[in-house]
């Protein structure tokens, strides 16, 4: 504690950091000090001046509170404490002038802006401005920007607090935006007019802190104050990113992050931001019956029993999909294992090693990258299997951490050493593990589900494990799907994976597991919510509710339990994906010993108790796996697609646009010089 520094704020006397910003330390006090460039995430570019605080003793101007640093404050002539004030009459003069100098060019759309509401300038001109203007002249226009099909622009409100610039280039590692010009001149652009490339960049909707950039699918569609806000999580990657989604009636308008440090920060990736569109789209809203080989419309009680009647004495295998709740895989695990058949969640086939939470979720936090010197990528592009993981990575690395690839050399927005594509480049790196250049440094292994979906995914994985042994590093397998961990948790998983589970099956159930292609011949039952590749071959449908329709757990990548909270409801006769089940297990005279998901969840924790720690990291566990002989392939991509990747996505119209747009600018050619 004795390297802490005690400064007055507004006479009350706060320890803080010296290396802490006076907004900061004004933070920490509680005391509220109006901003619009300044942002914790960001660097600091001090250019609205609207955080102006006066500095007693110091010069006899008021001083920007987020460029100097407590330690730049000197003590009193009798050695006093350094004092600041907030609300003194320099302050209040200051913080009017300054808003009216940002008034002065500003449109007065406000009644047909997307931001009002919710805007930084509404707020804060009410709070410290003034009720006229002096201001007689014509006001400045610009033109407006192309920046693709999520982010609308109106330039013109831009008050050049460059936090759009600074995101761009620092978090999501793009240089396609900057400001020109200078002084009544300048004004933020694109480089060359380009449309921005990159997945995380919906992120400067929320940052603006004026209506200069808003979401263009959202545009003229609702009003904050009629939205109802419910906070839930993603499943779009296995990150599980926190999020709040607003409703209007039934509908999902839009999808927005929260900040959780542990996880996200306050970041979101595009497709977990817009996807919502395909949520109304290709959309199972009743059962459905194969007859005469046509899927035709059938009753709730048509479709149970054509289910159970070829379900009864038959072999039955059951396929856990990639976005479904934790208790929906147990109650599928416990109606198929009742029935005497098999259950399997890994249906991309991924070699994770059942039972061993050490293995196949990793001993490292997401946190964990922050701070690491040195990260190891095997297998894996983190910038189109979990863009926010990814983010974290470049931070780590513009901290001055190193990264490493074994695998197919992509950009992932930061510098890497490619040590090669195949798995001679991971055995190198395995057998100079234990060499002193690599020992004592705070490592991070990342093992993606393209490295481990070979015939030779255990030995990967064990090599992986040997690195972090010899290395004392930390590893986080990343997987793609975000019921993965959890319908392993539960024991979802056959001896031999995917292809010994439906081998010889004469039904599947098939729970939302749209990325499988299955053979003829057998029955099969499908559960989901989208009339996806799925829904295509199946005998039975039973029409579930998606994520944001019901309640649900979800374990992320590193092993974190978070609870998904219903918004909306499901469409036409959908129902709930666990209440279909009990109704079904009723049908095979086998019911399930739950009425209500609190039943369910009650059986479900009982069974795997870490379960109930929501929103913490469980320490992992688990025996180090047998060393193995590595194959000769080249690590392969899990995702080839990132905007296309589960059958909600597939629903999207804006994520079918984001994709053909990606490839198109990947096949450019690019001219001769």
């Amino acid at each position: 504690m004795s390297d802490l520094r005690t400064i007055i704020i507004d006479g009350q006397e706060v320890e803080c950091d010296p290396a802490m910003t006076l907004i900061q330390a004004c933070e920490v006090a509680g005391i509220e000090v109006p901003r619009f460039c300044y942002h914790e995430r960001l660097s600091i570019a001090g250019n609205c001046r609207m955080c102006l605080v006066e500095v007693v003793g110091g010069p006899p101007k008021p001083a920007a509170s987020c460029a100097m640093q407590v330690k730049d404050l000197r003590p009193g002539r009798n050695g006093e404490a350094p004092e600041v004030k907030t609300n003194s009459p320099m302050v209040k003069k200051a913080r009017e002038g300054v808003m009216e100098f940002l008034l002065i060019n500003h449109p007065l759309d406000c009644p047909i802006c997307d931001q009002g509401g919710e805007c930084d300038l509404q707020d804060q001109a009410m709070a410290y401005g003034v009720d006229f203007s002096r201001f007689r002249e014509p006001k400045r226009a610009t033109e407006d920007l192309d920046l693709g099909p999520l982010v609308e622009t109106h330039m013109t409100r831009c008050i050049s607090c460059t936090r759009c610039v600074r995101f761009t280039t620092e978090v999501a590692g793009i240089a396609q935006m900057g400001q020109t010009g200078r002084g009544e001149d300048a004004e933020i652009t694109s480089y060359l007019n380009q449309t921005l490339d990159s997945n995380l960049q919906g992120n400067i909707i929320d940052l603006c802190p004026v209506g200069a950039l808003v979401s263009k699918p959202y545009s003229f569609t609702a009003r904050p104050w009629e939205l109802t806000k419910t906070e839930t999580i993603d499943v779009m990657d296995a990150m599980c990113s926190n999020t709040r989604v607003d409703t209007k009636g039934r509908e999902v308008m839009r999808i927005m992050p929260r900040n959780n440090d542990g996880v996200n920060e306050e970041w979101l990736s595009d497709k977990s931001r817009f996807v919502w569109d395909g949520l109304r789209r290709q959309r199972l809203d009743r059962p459905f019956v194969r007859v005469d080989g046509k899927l035709k419309p059938a009753s709730w009680d048509d479709a149970l029993a054509a289910a159970a009647d070829a379900m009864k004495g038959r072999k039955i295998a059951g396929l856990v999909g990639d976005l479904v709740p934790v208790e929906a895989a147990f109650a599928l695990k416990q109606l198929v294992e009742g029935q005497g058949g098999n259950v399997e969640c890994r249906t991309d086939g991924a070699r994770l090693p059942a039972g061993n939470r050490a293995a196949y979720v990793g001993t490292a936090a997401i946190e964990d990258i922050d701070t690491a010197e040195r990260i190891l990528l095997i297998g894996t592009d983190p910038r189109s299997e979990a863009p926010v993981l990814n983010a974290r990575i470049r931070k780590a690395w513009l901290a001055g951490g190193e990264v490493a690839l074994v695998g197919q050399p992509v950009d992932l927005t930061y510098d890497y050493h490619l040590v090669g594509s195949d798995r001679d480049a991971l055995q190198r790196v395995v057998d100079m593990g234990g060499s002193d250049e690599i020992r004592g440094k705070s490592s991070v292994v990342i093992v993606g589900q393209g490295a481990i979906s070979e015939a030779d995914g255990e030995a990967v994985l064990a090599a992986a494990q040997k690195i972090c042994a010899e290395t004392d590093s930390k590893l986080l397998v990343l997987h793609t799907a975000a019921s993965r961990v959890g319908a392993m948790d539960v024991g979802a998983v056959t001896e031999g994976g995917r292809d010994a589970a439906i081998d010889g099956a004469e039904v599947i159930y098939n729970l939302g597991a749209d990325e499988v292609e299955i053979d003829p011949g057998a029955f099969v039952i499908y559960q989901g919510s989208h009339g996806d590749r799925g829904a295509h071959r199946a005998d039975v449908i039973l029409p579930a509710a998606a994520w944001v329709e019901e309640q649900g757990v979800f374990v992320n990548t590193e092993g974190r339990p978070q609870l998904a909270l219903r918004a909306s409801f499901p469409p036409g006769e959908a129902k709930e994906n666990w209440a279909i089940l009990r109704a079904l297990s009723a049908r095979l005279d086998a019911p399930q010993p739950w009425d209500t998901l609190v039943q369910l969840r009650q059986e479900l924790v009982a069974e795997v108790p870490h379960l109930s720690q929501l929103d913490n990291v469980p320490e992992n566990t688990g025996e180090a796996l047998e060393p193995r002989e590595l194959g000769k392939a080249e690590f392969r991509l899990a995702v080839r697609d990132f905007y296309l990747t589960n059958p909600i996505a597939r629903a999207s119209e804006l994520m079918a646009t984001l994709s053909a747009q990606a490839k198109a600018r990947a096949d450019a050619p690019l001219a001769a010089e």
